[in-house]
This record gives C-alpha cells, sequence and structure tokens, in this order.
C-alpha cells in the first residue's frame, strides 16, 4: 500500500523545520510586562541567519507560526494584511521569502480564520454596526469565544463575507511568495467553510499546499470533507513519546495502523515536536529514546516537521499557565558556533536521518507493517511498492537479537544504527541494550 498523492507534487519530497517566529527572534512579550515590545528592529531578518542552518539539517522548507499583526502570541491576529510590527514589515516578509527561495527552501505561513483577537477592526465595530456585528458568532457582548479564551472572538463562518475576507488574505500572501498554510485550529471551523474557500484559493495557486490542523477523530473523513491535502497528525505524536515512556509498543503499532488507513487518502504532517507541546527530549524519561522517535518520524510515511530546536537537543516543558508555552517558544541568537556533547549529537543525529529520508524518498507514501512485536522490542518493515526498508527498536536494557529469516527476509543490509554499527550484509543482527537498526532487504 502506498499513499495517495494529495496537494502539489513538492510536498512529496518536503521535509519542514518549523519555526515560531515572536519567540525565535525575541519579539514576543514576557508574563511580567504590560506592553509588548516597540517595532525598533527588523526581527524577522534575523531569520535569514537560521536558512543555512535549515540546509545543513536537510529541510526543504521553513514552516513559520504566526507572523501577523497581533497583540499577544501571534494567535490573536488583529491585519492578516499586515506583519506584526513586532517582526517588521512586508519588506522584511519579502527578503525573508526570497533568501529562503534562493536556497530552494519552500515557505509555509500560519492562518488563523477560526477566530480573531479583540483589536480586529470589524470587532471593534461589531457594537455599532450590525454589519460588522454578522461577521461573528453570537450577538454583541456575547460573542463566542474559542475555546474560553475571551480575547479570541470566533468569526462566523456562515457569512460570505468572512468566507470572502479569508481567501483574499490566503491568495494575498501566495502571491507574495508563500507556499501554502497550516491552518490553526482547522477542527473548529465547518468543514463546509474550508470547501468552499480553499479550491477557490487553489484556482489562482494551484501548486500552494494546504494543512489543517486537526487533533483527533477520523482524519481522513475531515481531510476529504474540507479538501484539506494534509493534517496534523496528533495521534501518532501521541503514541510515539507514549509507548518508549511506558515500555508499549503495542500502542505503537496501533497507531501506525491507523496512520496506514490515513495514508491512503493524505499525507499527514507528522512530527515529535513543536510549538504547541512539551520538547520530545523533556518529554521522554530515557534520553536514549530521543534517537527512537527519531528514527520512527524519519521511516515512516508522511510529511514529516521538525521543530527549531529539537536538532540541538533543546529541552522545555509546556505548563497551563500564562505564559506556559515560553519554554517551548525560546528566544535564538545567532546559529551556533559550538555545541555541547548532547547538541552535537542530536545535531548529528538528525542530519544523519534527515538524509536518509532524503536519500529515499519513497518513503514519504510508505506504510509499515510489524515483523516482531513485543512491548520492549519493534521490527516493522517500511514499504512502498518494492521498496522496502528493515527498522528495529530496541528500548529494553538488554541486547536484542533478530534472525532476518524468521521474520521472512533472507539477508539485509545494514545502513546505519546506534553505535556506529559496520555497514555488511547480515541475516541475523544484534542491536545493543536502548539500540535501533536501520537496514535494507538484500
Amino acid at each position: 500500500m502506498s499513499s495517495a498523492v494529495t496537494g502539489p507534487a513538492w510536498v512529496q519530497h518536503a521535509i519542514w523545520w518549523q519555526v515560531y517566529p515572536l519567540g525565535f527572534v525575541g519579539a514576543f512579550p514576557t508574563p511580567q510586562s504590560h506592553e509588548p515590545p516597540q517595532p525598533d528592529e527588523h526581527r524577522l531578518r534575523r531569520l535569514v541567519d537560521w536558512l543555512d542552518h535549515a540546509i545543513e539539517l536537510g529541510a526543504s522548507g521553513i514552516a513559520l507560526g504566526p507572523i501577523f499583526a497581533s497583540r499577544t502570541h501571534g494567535y490573536d491576529t488583529t491585519d492578516h494584511y499586515r506583519i506584526d510590527p513586532r517582526l517588521g514589515d512586508d519588506a522584511d516578509f519579502d527578503h525573508l521569502v526570497a533568501e529562503a527561495h534562493r536556497r530552494g527552501l519552500r515557505v509555509l505561513l500560519d492562518g488563523v480564520f477560526n477566530h480573531v483577537g479583540e483589536d480586529f477592526a470589524r470587532y471593534r465595530a461589531a457594537s455599532d454596526d450590525d454589519a460588522a456585528a454578522r461577521w461573528f458568532r453570537g450577538r454583541p457582548g456575547r460573542f463566542h469565544t474559542f475555546e474560553g479564551h475571551s480575547g479570541l472572538i470566533t468569526l462566523n463562518h456562515d457569512n460570505p463575507e468572512v468566507a470572502d475576507y479569508a481567501v483574499d488574505v490566503m491568495a494575498h500572501w501566495l502571491a507574495r511568495g508563500a507556499d501554502g498554510w497550516r491552518l490553526d485550529a482547522a477542527y473548529a471551523v465547518p468543514q463546509h467553510f474550508w470547501a468552499t474557500t480553499l479550491p477557490r484559493v487553489r484556482e489562482r495557486y494551484p501548486d500552494a499546499w494546504f494543512v489543517g490542523e486537526l487533533i483527533h477523530g477520523d482524519y481522513a473523513a475531515v481531510v476529504r470533507a474540507a479538501t484539506f491535502d494534509s493534517a496534523t497528525q496528533y495521534e501518532l505524536w501521541k503514541a510515539i513519546w507514549s509507548s518508549l515512556n511506558d515500555g508499549n509498543f503495542f500502542e505503537l503499532d496501533w497507531a501506525l495502523q491507523r496512520h496506514n488507513d490515513f495514508l491512503s487518502a493524505f499525507s499527514p504532517l507528522t512530527f515529535i515536536g513543536n510549538h504547541d507541546v512539551t520538547r520530545i527530549a523533556s518529554r521522554l524519561d530515557a534520553p536514549e529514546h530521543v534517537a527512537h522517535a527519531l528514527v520512527l518520524l524519519l521511516t515512516i510515511g508522511g510529511v514529516p516537521s521538525v521543530y527549531a530546536g529539537d536538532e540541538l537537543g533543546f529541552r522545555g516543558v509546556k505548563e497551563e499557565r500564562y505564559g506556559g508555552d515560553d519554554a517551548v517558544r525560546p528566544e535564538f541568537g545567532s546559529p551556533p558556533l559550538q555545541l555541547d556533547d548532547v547538541g552535537v549529537e542530536t545535531w548529528r543525529l538528525h542530519q544523519y536521518l534527515v538524509g536518509l529520508r532524503r536519500r529515499y524518498p519513497w518513503l514519504h507514501g510508505a506504510a509499515t507493517t510489524a515483523r516482531l512485536l513485543e512491548n520492549l522490542h519493534y521490527v516493522y518493515e517500511t514499504r512502498n511498492g518494492d521498496d522496502a526498508l528493515l527498522v528495529v527498536l530496541n528500548i529494553d536494557d538488554q541486547p536484542l537479537r533478530v534472525s532476518l529469516p524468521k521474520l521472512g527476509t533472507a539477508r539485509a543490509q545494514v545502513i546505519g544504527g546506534s553505535a556506529a554499527p559496520p555497514q555488511e550484509v547480515v541475516d541475523t543482527v544484534v542491536v545493543e541494550g536502548r539500540g535501533w537498526r536501520i537496514l535494507s532487504p538484500a
């Protein structure tokens, strides 16, 4: 089984490096401040200094968090046509896109079309203007809000003017050079809204890619009804870290079977970290398991994304409080000239596995099949047509000896693994405790 081809052809080779710009360039206000930093610097240009880092990682694109005018965290948009003044202006955006494209990097934007901030012009006018009030769900003084956040006002997605606005905003920034959109809180927006807006944008920009933020549910059905090209694979994210922490590969295998079903309909956006969750190095109980998580991310089907800093071994815990995201959205200075031992090891591991992903582009549509499944041991085949790899994960403290013929493979070439194994053709593989191997059937 291989994945359905959804979206533009370039996505079949996409590997994203995701950045939360407001934090990355130090533009986000701290919980102690009363006012956001003033627009005294063109901070968005600082990202240009990191584009070569993305190239060295092996990424093919940068996925930006919110960059449009807002009062706080970027998801309380006040003007979708204006770059957040804390980040800069249109010229700064144009420069970033031009420099990214010059290096062969695509640019994905983050669009919030479920809700807006309290400084959104039509919201400010809604109490006295019936036409403006019709842009929002509810009525003046009692407008609906997003998940209980009083400063996030829910748009009325049954209003054709709101649909026209979303289409125009997306087209505006695609015209300026963006390559696609992540659609924030897409799960909260009626599917018919996307089904009427996205085709209109595609008519003008058929090479654009649209990924909806979904948390749970029938991803394939939502993607089909909403006409998304992709969706965020939170089910798999949870299964990866949870199965490693709990010593329960049965949970992971169940999630990968679900993932196979999704791949038959679309190519999910896969990740082990992003700006909304605790970093993978902090989430996992054993540091060796970071490698297992990354091996999984880059050997299964889908469109993988690496959250900026994870490739350098960054840690950070998300907390459920005001400012609780700050630890996972830190400021980055200049690209590092030197890394500590953990940073060097993590960086090299990312480079190797991202490089492997690029050498085997068929992995984009690969489905997985368990060959050995035990609580602490997992051997799976990842296959797309005639192309296949075998992946061995051992989270036991003891070595794991695997006879390949017993798994249906006579011999295989070792192409990578922990402890720098020799790249030889074998019929039996021994994986040290908390280790891993990747093999190519001979």
